[in-house]
């Protein structure tokens, strides 16, 4: 059974969710829809690509994702298909798509459809998805690209004694997550303590693995199972409680080597 996952603004109280489902069934009726998540913030690129980057991962070859997030970005919309890794993914070209990969493949294809069409999205990841599972080559889905449109991203800064990194994404506990990864900490600290600032509060200066290694109500950072650094409060809202709130700037000191 053919799988396609997901990942939209759409909600759950509108028609627009049920219209798409609707249509790609219309096409394949044995299709195994998954719902990563419709509650992607209207319009938010970044948020999308942060939650199917973490997630496509966990799913076998072949899967279809289709990111259904700020189509109509413009006047006349474009949409684009790519495989990466064995698994294929069905986006509106509005940056979505170079937010999630480090390195985008070389392939990419236009989709076409109707100018008539006024939410050409249905029939668009329809047909998508009917060319894919019935196993045409990849290559005559669409018209391929030179480039698509492709979005900056916050990377972490790093010195010899220092990391400054960004809130880029809270999830629905109020964990805050930032853009340093484990490995790069690893290897900027080089074993040395270190001082993680926020907000001109009282530093942290340990990582912890649960979080219940503090008290409840006690501000702590760990790495997540995604391998981000996160700061939270055992059983607490950190983002409210500590006043952090999207592309906030972390700091990380390093004590000098001896």
């Amino acid at each position: 059974m053919p799988i396609v996952s997901l990942t939209t603004d759409f909600g759950y109280q509108d028609y627009y969710l049920g219209s798409l489902k609707g249509a790609l069934l219309c096409v394949r009726s044995d299709l195994n829809i998954v719902d990563i998540t419709h509650n992607v913030k209207p319009f938010d690129i970044v948020q999308a690509a942060f939650i199917l980057k973490n997630t496509f991962p966990s799913f076998p070859k072949g899967t279809i994702h289709i990111i259904s997030v700020n189509n109509f970005y413009n006047s006349k919309p474009c949409f684009v298909a790519l495989e990466y890794q064995e698994q294929f993914f069905i986006a509106p070209d509005n940056g979505v798509l170079s937010l999630m990969f480090d390195t985008l493949p070389e392939a990419i294809y236009e989709l076409e459809y109707s100018d008539e069409s006024t939410f050409p999205f249905e029939e668009i990841y329809g047909k998508a998805v009917d060319h894919i599972v019935k196993g045409q080559p990849f290559h005559e889905i669409g018209i391929l690209l030179d480039s698509i449109t492709e979005r900056i991203t916050y990377n972490p800064v790093k010195s010899s004694n220092q990391l400054k990194g960004t809130v880029i994404h809270i999830d629905r506990f109020g964990n805050v997550i930032t853009n340093i990864s484990e490995d790069l900490f690893k290897e900027t600290a080089k074993g040395r303590s270190f001082q993680l600032f926020y907000k001109r509060t009282h530093p942290l200066n340990k990582i912890s693995r649960f979080y219940s290694d503090v008290p409840v109500g006690e501000p702590l950072c760990l790495f997540n199972s995604m391998g981000y650094l996160e700061l939270a409060i055992n059983m607490g809202q950190a983002a409210s409680l500590l006043n952090l709130k999207l592309e906030d700037t972390i700091q990380l000191d390093f004590m000098p080597s001896l």
